[in-house]
């Protein structure tokens, strides 16, 4: 399952967590978390069943994400489905999160279509 922005939500810590339901690992996750973006996040915080689902549970930046919010106004499946891909929101999330594997995903679906 590919977040909207590329990611592979089943390689996600938090969706790992949450699909275990395993409080020991949401806490590992939140103190990992909390020391790279200086905020603190609760182990009650690791709660995600995936950026795609609506009306399920999601960690809190998936809420104001505003590729997610994006991809869901416009009714894309994914980012890779969208006209303006790739757009400087994308490419600025990307820089953000640190990872190639995000765009790799979403070239390859996008080649697909």
């Amino acid at each position: 399952m590919f977040a909207v922005c590329g990611l592979v939500c089943s390689d996600c810590p938090a969706f790992v967590a949450t699909q275990k339901d395993d409080n020991e690992e949401r806490k590992r996750v939140a103190e990992k978390w909390s020391a790279y973006g200086g905020e603190k996040i609760e182990p009650e915080d690791i709660n995600c069943d995936g950026c795609i689902e609506v009306g399920k549970k999601l960690f809190q930046f998936c809420n104001t994400c505003e590729v997610r919010l994006c991809a869901f106004g416009r009714s894309a499946q994914n980012c890779a489905y969208c006209a303006d891909y790739p757009c400087a929101k994308l490419n600025s999330l990307w820089e953000s999160i640190h990872t190639q594997d995000a765009k790799n995903n979403l070239d390859e679906i996008r080649k697909a279509l």
